[in-house]
């Protein structure tokens, strides 16, 4: 039994390896750090800490190693040292290695009253917090660490606060984002103040079910849609928003930007993103977004369902003059409905109460700011090309029908290359049998 696990797990990595070398590094390689790309072909034990974490799947290993690597190479964390690190923060001892618990792991000590959350500082912090842990990995590959928090002389300066609301339960570290925690305005309230009022000054909103019922964006390419239709819509109202333009595949959802959302800068004005969500299945899908930093951002409809091969348009800003951060992840959560669930604010609630984990697929989008003065930033702004905003409205929605029939041409096409190779492996069969049997005759 030991000899067979150890096969399965040296198959494991060795599935790793070739996978995330063919589907992640040929065509990222440059967001990658050589070393730490290197390091991953010939440390069995990091590749082994990595499908642990994730419970020896490899799709979902894939997706970690990406970003861990993503953020290893922007925090130069191969690169860290004492030198590295202002001389202060070393000697204050906030944050250290020292010891062991009583199954012999090492002690990596957080020293509560020294934590205050200063912008100027924060990103020291982290790449101590990183320089030591990183050092430790090096130095005890693969083993654990215990993490101690020692709160003595610890003061309010150095807690965060935090207003609790009910519902949602916070259950990881993606939270409900801002749209589910203020007051509730209306929607012809809220657009209009959106039209008035600069990204600075927007005020903090709730949107009851019933208005992200509204919002949501069906669309079929086949059908035209009318002028009116166009104009009732919310998203005909916003200005300026990235389009994505690349698909994530999944099983119930999918889901475009597939891995990075793309902010404006703040010159640029252009803070508002785009995330559309296409059923797949024959069956209603509720979905929900979540966020690491649910204070900052803004999201329209953030709960809610998708009916049988429709679209959803979820529109994503940061709130008032906060910035986006790449450290910020949002988490897409989807899981399908029975036919004859309801689809109403109790059902909805209900139903996220009631669904089975191993039920919800989830996926998770980085953020990423294009800089104003980028040539390839792909936005719609009011005065691009001297075009006008009812211009503008219907490029986009020209755009997203050409997406939507491009996703279906080419599921299509995958098809169609499935039903070739069935063909000629039949063929072939055949071809194999008639020969025996002309030779079995003849002979």
């Amino acid at each position: 039994m030991a000899e067979n696990h150890a096969q399965n797990k040296a198959k494991l990595i060795s599935e790793t390896r070739r996978r995330f070398e063919a589907e992640y590094v040929t065509d990222k390689s440059e967001k990658y750090d050589p070393r730490d790309v290197e390091r991953l072909q010939q440390d069995d034990n990091w590749v082994e800490s990595y499908l642990c974490w994730r419970h020896n799947a490899v799709d979902e290993t894939l997706k970690m190693l990406d970003e861990s690597f993503q953020w290893r190479k922007e925090f130069s964390v191969n690169d860290l040292s004492e030198s590295s690190i202002p001389r202060w923060l070393l000697e204050i001892g906030g944050i250290y290695l020292h010891g062991y618990d009583k199954e012999a792991n090492k002690l990596f000590w957080i020293r509560v009253k020294y934590h205050i959350k200063d912008q100027k500082t924060i990103l020291d912090r982290k790449k101590l917090i990183a320089f030591w842990l990183e050092r430790y990995a090096k130095r005890e590959n693969g083993k654990p660490l215990t993490v101690m928090f020692d709160l003595s002389e610890t003061g309010l300066n150095s807690i965060d606060p935090f207003k609790y609301s009910y519902p949602p339960l916070v259950d990881d570290d993606f939270q409900t984002p801002l749209c589910e925690n203020g007051p509730i305005t209306s929607e012809d309230e809220t657009s209009s103040k959106e039209d008035i009022e600069s990204d600075g000054k927007e005020t903090l909103e709730t949107i009851s079910n019933e208005e992200q019922t509204a919002l949501l964006k069906k669309t079929n390419p086949s059908e035209p849609t009318s002028k009116a239709d166009e104009n009732e819509k919310p998203d005909s109202k916003i200005k300026a928003f990235k389009k994505p333009l690349s698909v994530f595949k999944g099983p119930l959802l999918h889901i475009s930007p597939a891995e990075e959302l793309y902010f404006g800068s703040s010159e640029s004005g252009e803070k508002k993103t785009l995330i559309v969500l296409t059923n797949v299945t024959k069956n209603i899908v509720a979905f929900k977004v979540r966020t690491t930093a649910p204070e900052k951002y803004r999201v329209k409809p953030s709960n809610s369902n998708c009916d049988p091969g429709a679209s959803v348009d979820i529109v994503v800003s940061p709130h008032g003059g906060l910035t986006v951060s790449a450290q910020d992840r949002f988490l897409i959560m989807a899981a399908e409905m029975e036919q004859s669930s309801g689809t109403g604010p109790a059902e909805l609630t209900q139903f996220w109460k009631e669904v089975p984990r191993n039920k919800v697929v989830e996926h998770r989008l980085r953020c990423h700011t294009i800089e104003s003065n980028k040539p390839n930033t792909l936005t719609l702004k009011d005065n691009a090309f001297n075009m006008s905003d009812k211009t503008s409205e219907d490029l986009y929605l020209q755009l997203n029908r050409l997406l939507e029939s491009n996703r279906k041409l080419e599921d299509q096409v995958q098809r169609s290359i499935w039903f070739q190779q069935l063909l000629i492996a039949l063929t072939m069969l055949l071809l194999a049998f008639v020969v025996s049997l002309f030779y079995s005759l003849y002979s």
